[in-house]
């Protein structure tokens, strides 16, 4: 069930999904494999990077609306490890640079502190 829900999820993008898709799709973000409509237990993430666990939500008008619902599942995907952002789909079509800024920040791996050095 939830396999063929994501598939007509993926059929039907919204205008600020498609341009979100074509910029993760094929590694084409820091090198990171994303997924589109990608279930993780009850849910379906917009795009998911498992790899890296990252979630990124694009919400609608109709989300205002739905808060404690997104709060709910945030909470659940944050339990499993995953790292969440959410964004407006009009900050995905009006602010895109800023938006993909925050996922490769999000989904670049930060560099390991050097060591201490002991005296010597």
């Amino acid at each position: 069930m939830p396999r063929r829900y994501a598939r007509d999820l993926r059929r039907g993008q919204t205008e600020a999904e498609r341009k979100l898709w074509a910029r993760l799709r094929d590694r084409r973000l820091t090198g990171a494999k994303f997924r589109r409509q990608h279930p993780v237990g009850p849910f379906i993430a917009d795009f998911c990077c498992p790899e890296r666990k990252l979630v990124v939500e694009l919400d609608g008008g109709q989300h205002a609306t739905r808060v404690e619902a997104d709060r709910e599942r945030t909470a659940y995907l944050m339990e499993r490890g995953y790292k969440v952002l959410r964004f407006w789909d009009n900050e995905m079509i009006c602010q895109m640079d800023a938006v993909m800024q925050r996922i490769a920040e999000a989904v670049t791996p930060s560099p390991s502190p050097l060591p201490l050095r002991g005296r010597g």
